[in-house]
């Protein structure tokens, strides 16, 4: 007697669900992790832009004497007289609000006990970089400058940034010893000084580029990896849903 055709058959093997849900897990654990990075970096952030503005909205404050006292006072208002030393400038590679192409230039201030302050007088439109192009802002005798306390980065900013090049007088973060050196100033102070608005003659620098807004996206980015995380969980139920209904162990 014929065998029934599903006799003839053989059984089709069954499909193991160990390893779907080993890299499924794996893939979890990876995108919940990122969304608590993004939540940690998140309070992070809020923190500095609340410390940020206590300090700016703070009273002003004297010129501190190491970097260790200025260290719980950068952003805070200062004011220190002194004489540029307009023939060593330094030229910081930036951009304009506008999206013009220029440098932030920075002059040291010989103070009157000896002391050296470097001061981020502003920005310069390329064309404008030469000083005899701006003669009117390059002040002479004693002057008054306000501004923020700024400390400078503790080394290269991020990878990505190119490194100075001082024989060329082009720079790309501020690097105070180096700065210094190149500008052949001693007895330099560790931190520097962003200077204000307030117009100079000729229009030359531009005063006040301190960018105080701190770019914040990472609510949002925490959103998008718990999003994908939640995605993942629903694929994964579906797909565990319809190896069961097909007989897997």
């Amino acid at each position: 007697m014929p065998s029934a055709p599903n006799e003839a058959v053989a059984a089709a093997p069954r499909k193991s669900i160990f390893w779907p849900s080993f890299f499924a897990l794996g893939a979890l654990v990876v995108l919940l992790g990122l969304g608590t990075w993004q939540v940690e970096r998140l309070i992070w952030k809020e923190g500095l832009i609340a410390a940020r503005q206590v300090a700016v909205a703070a009273p002003p404050v004297a010129l501190p004497s190491s970097l260790a006292a200025a260290q719980a006072l950068e952003y805070h208002h200062v004011g220190v007289t002194g004489r540029f030393l307009n023939d060593r400038e330094i030229y910081l590679g930036a951009t304009s609000e506008d999206g013009r192409p220029g440098y932030q230039v920075i002059t040291p201030l010989l103070l009157p006990d000896g002391r050296v302050l470097l001061v981020e007088r502003g920005f310069v439109p390329q064309e404008r970089k030469a000083p005899e192009k701006r003669a009117q802002g390059e002040l002479a005798g004693d002057v008054t400058v306000a501004g923020l306390l700024r400390l400078p980065p503790a080394g290269r900013p991020a990878w990505f940034v190119p490194d100075n090049d001082a024989a060329r007088n082009y720079w790309f973060y501020v690097d105070i010893p180096a700065m210094a050196a190149a500008a052949r100033v001693e007895n330099v102070l560790p931190f520097y000084v962003d200077a204000d608005a307030t117009p100079n003659p000729g229009g030359l620098p531009e005063g006040g580029q301190t960018r105080l807004d701190l770019p914040n996206n990472h609510l949002q980015y925490a959103i998008t990896w718990y999003a994908l995380a939640a995605g993942l969980i629903a694929v994964y139920v579906v797909f565990i849903r319809r190896r069961l209904a097909e007989g897997a162990p």
